[in-house]
């Protein structure tokens, strides 16, 4: 069962979504412990979930905090990854879309 904060960071994130994201694939946003969110953006509408024991096209795992800050703009993606605070398995051409969805999330 995902955490509180994941709940909110599912909520946030299907918004930002919306019914198109433009992924054409899934992604997973492992956070570890507290839980993890599942974007399926080949179902339509597109759909945000739990992630917890669903599989993806792509996922990226990260800490709530790194997370916390490329939500608020503090941090961008490619930082993360360089900095090694994100490591990303499966299809890094979905991990390269998420910019815009991020920043729709910020609102």
């Amino acid at each position: 069962m995902a955490s509180e904060q994941v709940q909110t960071i599912i909520e946030k994130m299907g918004t930002a979504i919306g019914p198109n994201s433009g992924l054409g694939g899934t992604l997973k946003f492992d956070f570890g412990d507290p839980g993890s969110v599942y974007i399926d953006g080949k179902s339509a509408p597109n759909t945000v979930t739990d992630g917890e024991g669903k599989s993806a096209d792509c996922t990226i795992s990260v800490g709530l905090d790194t997370f916390d800050k490329m939500i608020k703009g503090e941090l961008d993606g490619t930082s993360a990854f360089m900095q090694g605070k994100l490591r990303v398995a499966g299809d890094m051409g979905l991990a390269m879309k998420l910019g815009p969805i991020l920043q729709k999330a910020r609102a």
